[in-house]
């Protein structure tokens, strides 16, 4: 519900990953927030960001308004663990689009949503009735 925020107070932070994260991101935007977006790597976008993403990607990237690039070389699960802390610790509360599925390995949403927890950070999750993943 970001529009029952007022955008000057509203400042999302997201990892901009294709998917439920780019489209939060397009959403704070939307309404005026200030955009906050932590890339796993620096070659985040060459390996994980497809063609079709790119202006997606990009444009966001030029709405932000800060860019925090982890100082990794490789998107690897290490890069997107140390992107998802990097996250929390910026976050007031976690909006999590997530199945409720055990960790898959490290950096993943499952991994985020438990260390936001264990932080005693508020953690809403979306998911909704009959949605399923992808793939």
């Amino acid at each position: 519900m970001l529009a029952a925020y007022r955008p000057a107070e509203l400042v999302g932070v997201s990892c901009v990953a294709a998917g439920a994260d780019a489209l939060f991101a397009e959403a704070v935007v939307e309404v005026g927030g200030r955009l906050v977006l932590v890339i796993p790597s620096r070659d985040y976008r060459a390996r994980k960001v497809g063609p079709e993403q790119f202006r997606q990607f990009d444009r966001l990237v030029e709405s932000a308004h800060e860019v925090v690039t982890m100082p990794r070389e490789r998107a690897d699960r290490e890069a997107y663990e140390a992107a998802g802390k990097e996250l929390l610790r910026r976050a007031d509360r976690l909006v999590a689009v997530w199945d409720g599925s055990p960790p898959n390995g490290r950096g993943g949403t499952a991994c985020v949503v438990r260390q936001a927890r264990e932080a005693g950070l508020p953690v809403d999750v979306v998911w909704p009735e009959g949605a399923a993943r992808r793939g």
